[in-house]
């Protein structure tokens, strides 16, 4: 049995964190969907960038596994630097995920979407709509892909942000966070792991691998809040309710 997860968002989901500087982790029962098939997870698991590094998807993953003493299965889909927008249904980036969660979904049951972003959204014109478009974006992906009860896991952005001479508009980071809580606590189904106290590479923009670390721990305990294994093994195993994968 691989229960997976769709790993959807900007840079911070995509992993910037120093291969060099990461723990390691089990990797024995940690797979990533590459080409259609599930292989044997290896860093790093997101290619969107030649300096991708270590994701907060890889530590959510071991203490999922160990835990429940199943196969995990990542999907990855995140790209940095994109906007919400760019993860609206009809969008590359949005059509892109669907696809490959349809495939994941052919010898896997999606359990989860862990979502990270907001860096790029985080001037005045899109702060103040986030939370509107990002919860648009989720009924998108639940309809699409049958998910109607599984678990969205959103990650708020570093506090380090005020920090960034990057660009100005990073300074209204916390607008982003508000929304993001906000979202979390006013829909079914939806959780927001805290970035408190969270560090960063020299670049203030992107987590630390010892964050990241703990910031995909922070992501596990959310999900624990919603979700309920054994109904989902027995749905599997009994097939007296249509499961995700029967249903695309």
């Amino acid at each position: 049995m691989t229960h997976s997860f769709l790993l959807i968002g900007q840079s911070n989901m995509a992993g910037r964190g120093f291969i060099s500087e990461a723990r390691d982790v089990d990797t024995s029962h940690i797979y990533t969907l590459r080409n259609g098939r599930w292989r044997k997870m290896f860093r790093p698991i997101h290619s969107d960038r030649a300096f991708a590094g270590v994701s907060l998807a890889e530590s959510f993953a071991e203490a999922y596994a160990k835990k429940y003493g199943v196969d995990v299965g990542l999907i990855c889909c995140a790209d940095g630097g994109t906007s919400l927008d760019q993860w609206q249904r009809g969008e590359l980036l949005y059509d892109n995920a669907v696809a490959q969660a349809r495939l994941a979904a052919r010898s896997s049951t999606i359990v989860g979407v862990l979502w990270h972003q907001g860096e790029t959204d985080c001037a005045r014109g899109l702060w103040d709509t986030y939370g509107e478009r990002l919860e648009k974006m989720m009924r998108s992906l639940r309809e699409d892909l049958g998910l109607d009860t599984v678990p969205f896991i959103l990650g708020e952005i570093g506090d380090y942000l005020a920090e960034c001479p990057i660009s100005e508009n990073l300074k209204h980071y916390g607008r982003i966070n508000e929304q993001l809580r906000t979202v979390a606590a006013s829909n079914e189904n939806v959780g927001c792991a805290s970035a408190r106290g969270l560090t960063a590479n020299p670049d203030l923009l992107h987590f630390s691998a010892e964050s990241l670390y703990e910031l995909g721990l922070r992501y596990f305990r959310e999900f624990e809040k919603l979700y309920t294994f054994e109904q989902t093994s027995q749905e599997k195993e009994d097939g007296k309710k249509e499961t995700h994968l029967e249903s695309l």
